[in-house]
């Protein structure tokens, strides 16, 4: 025992290890050796002031603010219902975007059928240009058959 003031012991009740480089616990002030060190280490009751989590939202991927004393679930489910530009079933894209170009005709098309000689596009009904009664051609076309 050449440096009998060279360390300090461990802090933990069960360890009390005698340690030379000992890190002290910056939320209760308490030396603890390397495997007691961190909050959960020494079950620290001061945790809370220092050991701030911000959760992420999991569908936008948006830092959500907490105060203290809400429960960080909560919080983010109440994102996800209000503000979350990425729910899915808040987005309601319109699928049947394409309208036909027929004169009384309301139907709408998921995929755009464009007529090749008059350049209109027309539901799945009214695609051929005898069907829409195409007049762009310099003849009108007749029906195969």
């Amino acid at each position: 025992m050449e440096f009998p003031d060279l360390g300090k012991h461990c802090s933990e009740k069960t360890c009390k290890q005698l340690d030379f480089l000992p890190v002290k616990c910056d939320a209760c002030k308490q030396d603890f050796c390397k495997d007691h060190f961190p909050y959960a280490g020494h079950k620290c009751p001061f945790a809370f002031q220092k050991d701030v989590h911000v959760p992420v939202c999991p569908l936008c991927n948006t830092p959500i603010p907490v105060k203290k004393g809400q429960i960080p679930d909560v919080v983010v489910g109440d994102h996800i219902d209000r503000d979350c530009d990425s729910h899915p079933g808040k987005k309601k894209e319109k699928i049947f975007t394409y309208r036909c170009s027929k004169e009384g005709c309301k139907k709408k098309e998921m995929l755009q059928m464009v007529c090749a000689q008059c350049h209109g596009n027309f539901c799945i009904q009214h695609r051929h240009p005898l069907d829409h009664s195409c007049r762009h051609g310099s003849r009108p076309t007749i029906k195969a058959g």
